[in-house]
């Protein structure tokens, strides 16, 4: 299966090169002074060059490519590039520019930043010891109780700082202190970060836990200036692996515990407001700063409301709020209905929610209920069993009471305090089946939404429908896949509580479902490592179902999931387990589904007829089961095979068969593979039309941001160019797309391209290198446990001795022949 890659533009060289030392660093899992030793190099030094403000001398390059044990070759000409720089205009600062969508249109920066409150008041001091910390050390951590302003100050202090960070402003909620959550793990946290950076999936490590995740982390902040609000954390340890390495990006802590165990972050600790910023942030915002106001002529009342208050931002700013919407109030009569609370967060919260009526506070009690984080109307609207439009007016009404934030338009959030009281008014007031109710409704909605995103995201073996819980009233729209990824990128969190609430719950269709619709964001976003948790829980739900369908797709699910960790012998025992499920059940399209996925698999291991025979059985099925997507998209796979066999023509002609499908979208996923093919298969009779398939393949990958797919397509070019003699053209394509393998550190992807760049090597004059690509092709096959390559490898060999060493050749096309032997009857390698 091919992966989707982001392409980061980096114009500058030294910026790219700097890019890439901070991978070796990465790969090294040393820190500036442990590679500066182990190098040889000064820590000053090294730190220049990671940063990118000294082009380093080329030894020292050296000595870091020997020490992770990369080739060095690739590095030199970027190196020449960045140390002979073309004249270029004065630059004020490297920026980084994001990834651009498939439209081709540039990306705005991340910016995820809560709204700046209007009416902040008070704090210079801490304000400036904020910035200050930042300056010096890069990241700063806030403290304090709860509702003294922590996030309020972080988030004040962001957008000042934004404007010298302009690559991304990120926000994140760690939940800490959120009654009815755990925490946010580091794993899920950093995942998240990664996301809200378009890294893709395939750069995202799966494997090894937080460590290699935090390396990748810190790895794309150091190329960026962006600055990062880690809200509400719970203690050093789950932020520690959150923070940024080397490079200009910023990072700002808040938790209301002293984060004791972060050494090196300097602490701002935040009381209480002072009265005389108290008296003013209470006339702020209730429109009574103007002299000859309530509060100047009820100073006493006023600085009782301030006591009641606690000289609490939250608070205060909730008494504000109602003194600004009941104009015949006196301040007397705020200080009555406060103090009929029982506390200084009671009292504000008790007498807002007074003040709604029945609709509006039943609402506000079942937001407390709600897992995730932020929401939208389409939520609220599930979760209270009314309409979008009757939600998004309550929610404004919530806002003006001041009980519920908007940190952007369309998307609200409540306050840890504010939500610890919305739970226990509706565990006081609402009765537990109704409780239940409305988080089946939340979840049914998840599941609803998630498909409909699913479907504008075309996956090649098509999408089905939502099945657990009623269809809410309505879900949000999609476009296209961009507006679908949008989506998904910002409901990532929620989804993932609303599965482990649906687990808690015992919601095991829900468990079932959610993850199915999930499968394309986290191929494109996430990578595998949480997908094989989820199909974990959603085989175990599925056996509690008893449902044979549902198992069967769950198994087969999490077969898919561990192919893609490259976890193959678990991915066989999970299609093995799934087999006689699909067979009992009788879906054709799980059938067609699982039999692709077989053909996958069977394929990468090496066989060769019976992954030929599953996709042409596949694709027997998906038209039966009436998926033109999946059918052509067998039809695809099951040229490509031929191809790599040497069955041009048959290739040819189910490639063309593929493409004549009618489609209307320009990405549709069988294309891609279909034009690539056909442009190999055609390329000695057809050498025009097989460069404009190619071509046309080439672009796809490149609107799509597919760096791998962009190499494969490359490769090919390179076969092609090379079947019509042009072997000069041919080699470029070949190192091209080698480059991008190595830029990825993507050793063991360069087993599909090998053998095909050796044959080029050889017919175009030069056996030595032919020799030697070749034998790395047969040092990666075994380790990856691709046989057929190796078989192409040995015949590659055998190929380049035969002039010069002909009893050598003769064991390596042995060799090869027993390599297919082993695998299944057929004739020899095709060249490729």
């Amino acid at each position: 299966m091919v992966v989707q890659q982001q392409r980061t533009a980096r114009a500058d060289p030294q910026d790219e090169l700097a890019a890439r030392l901070r991978l070796l660093q990465e790969l090294s899992g040393r820190g500036v002074r442990a590679l500066a030793r182990d190098t040889g190099l000064s820590s000053s030094s090294l730190s220049r060059y990671l940063g990118g403000q000294t082009v380093p001398p080329w030894p020292a390059v050296l000595a870091l490519c020997r020490l992770v044990k990369r080739d060095p070759r690739p590095l030199r000409p970027l190196w020449e590039r960045a140390s002979n720089p073309l004249p270029a205009p004065p630059k004020t600062s490297r920026q980084v520019q994001p990834p651009s969508p498939p439209s081709g249109a540039p990306r705005p920066p991340r910016n995820d930043l809560p709204r700046d409150v209007p009416d902040f008041t008070g704090r210079e001091d801490e304000l400036a010891a904020v910035l200050d910390a930042v300056a010096g050390s890069r990241v700063v951590a806030v403290d304090g109780m709860a509702g003294v302003g922590k996030t309020c100050l972080a988030v004040h202090a962001a957008y000042r700082l934004a404007g010298d960070h302009p690559d991304a402003q990120l926000y994140l909620d760690l939940h800490g202190f959120t009654e009815g959550r755990e925490p946010l793990d580091p794993d899920t946290a950093l995942r998240a970060l990664l996301a809200a950076l378009d890294v893709p999936s395939e750069k995202v490590p799966q494997e090894g836990g937080v460590e290699p995740l935090a390396a990748c982390w810190r790895s794309e902040l150091a190329g960026r200036r962006a600055v990062v609000v880690l809200d509400n954390a719970a203690d050093a340890e789950q932020v520690r692996p959150l923070l940024p390495g080397a490079g200009p990006s910023v990072a700002l802590i808040t938790s209301r515990n002293r984060l004791l165990g972060l050494d090196e972050v300097p602490p701002v600790s935040l009381d209480v407001l002072s009265p005389a910023e108290s008296a003013e942030l209470l006339a702020r915002a209730s429109g009574e700063a103007a002299s000859g106001g309530r509060l100047a002529r009820e100073p006493e009342a006023a600085a009782e409301v301030l006591r009641l208050c606690g000289h609490l931002p939250l608070a205060l700013r909730l008494a504000a709020a109602r003194l600004r919407h009941r104009p015949g109030w006196t301040v007397g009569i705020l200080v009555e209905r406060m103090a009929e609370g029982s506390g200084e967060f009671d009292t504000a919260f008790a007498m807002s929610v007074r003040q709604l009526d029945r609709a509006q506070r039943r609402l506000f009690r079942l937001l407390g209920e709600l897992p995730g984080s932020s929401f939208d109307e389409y939520v609220a609207a599930a979760l209270a069993d009314v309409p979008p439009r009757t939600a998004r007016a309550m929610l404004e009404d919530l806002v003006d009471a001041h009980l519920v934030q908007q940190p952007a338009a369309g998307r609200y959030r409540l306050h840890d305090l504010v939500r610890q009281h919305a739970r226990r008014a509706a565990a006081e007031q609402d009765p537990p089946a109704e409780r239940e109710r409305a988080l089946a409704r939340v979840l049914g909605y998840y599941v609803h939404a998630a498909a409909a995103a699913d479907a504008a995201m075309p996956f090649p073996a098509g999408s089905r429908t939502a099945s657990a819980g009623p269809a809410p009233a309505e879900v949000p729209r999609f476009a296209d896949k961009n507006a679908a990824l949008a989506w998904f990128g910002a409901e990532y969190g929620n989804l993932m509580a609303a599965f482990h609430a649906a687990v808690a719950a015992g919601a095991d269709a829900h468990v079932c479902e959610l993850p199915r619709f999930m499968r394309a964001y986290f191929a494109r976003r996430c990578g595998t490592t949480h997908l094989n948790a989820l199909f974990e829980r959603s085989v175990d739900a599925a056996r509690r179902l008893g449902d044979p369908l549902w198992l069967a797709e769950a198994h087969s699910d999490l077969g898919f999931a561990r192919y893609n960790a490259g976890r193959m012998a678990e991915a066989g025992a999970a299609y093995e387990a799934a087999e006689p499920l699909v067979s009992v059940a009788g879906d054709v399209l799980s059938q067609a589904e699982l039999t692709i996925r077989r053909g996958y698999l069977m394929w990468d291991e090496g066989h060769v007829e019976e992954p030929l025979e599953l996709f042409r059985t596949a694709g027997r099925l998906y038209e039966a089961a009436g998926c033109p997507m999946g059918a052509a998209h067998a039809t695809a796979y099951e040229a490509w095979a031929l191809l790599q066999l040497g069955h041009r023509e048959d290739a040819a002609r189910l490639a063309r068969k593929a493409l004549d499908v009618p489609h209307s979208d320009p990405a549709w996923p069988p294309a891609l593979t279909a034009r690539i093919t056909l442009g190999v298969a055609i390329a000695r009779e057809e050498p025009g039309e097989a460069v404009r398939y190619l071509h046309e393949a080439l672009d796809m990958a490149r609107d799509d941001g597919h760096k791998h797919n962009e190499a494969w397509c490359l490769n090919c070019l390179g076969v092609a160019l090379r079947r019509m003699g042009r072997y000069e053209e041919a080699l470029d394509a070949h190192r091209r797309a080698f480059a991008l393998l190595d830029e990825l550190f993507e050793e063991h992807w360069k087993i599909h391209y090998l053998n095909g760049y050796g044959e080029t090597c050889r017919l175009a004059g030069r056996p030595e290198e032919a020799l030697r690509l070749h034998r790395r092709a047969l040092e990666l096959a075994p380790e990856v446990g691709y046989r057929h390559e190796e078989a192409l490898a040995h015949a590659g060999i055998a190929a380049v001795l035969d002039g010069t060493d002909p009893a050598a050749a003769a064991e390596h096309r042995a060799a090869a022949e027993a390599v297919l032997r082993d695998l299944s009857p057929g004739p020899a390698p095709a060249a490729r």
